[in-house]
């Protein structure tokens, strides 16, 4: 690359990009539990089935080998069927990766239906990066304290599902931002400037 300053430009913007997908990668790998802990024990019998797996493995693998397996957060139990996306395009690379996805059920679920939906569109990719931002906001929803039947993470979710059925196109993940900020403003949810959501 031609050291000039259309080069040296090019260069910082990829060092931002990189930089961002870092710092997502770090905010998913710290794992800052917004959900009632899955009990231990529900992950040791998990990591037994998932032995039979051969890592990576896909999503529709893993809903195939165990989708029916329960697993309980609170109050609530999910199947894993409900929690992980049953397609190709999401590959989980280790046991632990599929233990990180079933941690968080209120998030993951909304995952799902959005990787789902985004499936039916038929030129549509959504990246690896911009999974990791929708999660990073659903997860920014589900911490709301004042909001204790996650009634936010389920609206973007379904603002996510309905823009991809009547557009046929996937919202930015700015967007998505954008749109949960409105929905925490409206609904009287503080959220700073300094935040994920404060755009």
């Amino acid at each position: 690359m031609a050291d000039d300053k259309r080069g040296r430009e090019k260069q910082a913007r990829d060092a931002d990009r990189r930089q961002r997908q870092r710092d997502i990668a770090a905010d998913l790998e710290r794992g800052d539990e917004t959900e009632p802990p899955v009990d231990s024990d529900e992950f040791a019998d998990l990591g037994s089935e998932l032995e039979s797996l051969t890592f990576p493995a896909a999503g529709s693998e893993v809903v195939a080998v165990i989708g029916d397996r329960e697993v309980n957060s609170g109050d609530r139990g999910y199947t894993v069927e409900e929690l992980v996306p049953e397609t190709d395009a999401v590959m989980f690379d280790s046991p632990s990766a599929v233990r990180a996805r079933v941690q968080r059920p209120t998030v993951a679920a909304a995952m799902k239906r959005v990787v789902e939906a985004s499936e039916t569109l038929p030129d549509a990719d959504l990246s690896e990066s911009q999974r990791e931002a929708y999660e990073k906001t659903f997860r920014e929803l589900k911490a709301i304290d004042a909001d204790d039947d996650d009634e936010g993470v389920h609206v973007i979710s379904d603002w996510i599902v309905e823009r991809i059925r009547d557009k046929e196109q996937l919202p930015g993940s700015r967007s998505v931002r954008r749109e949960a900020a409105k929905f925490c403003r409206t609904n009287g949810y503080e959220i700073r400037n300094d935040e994920w959501l404060g755009i």
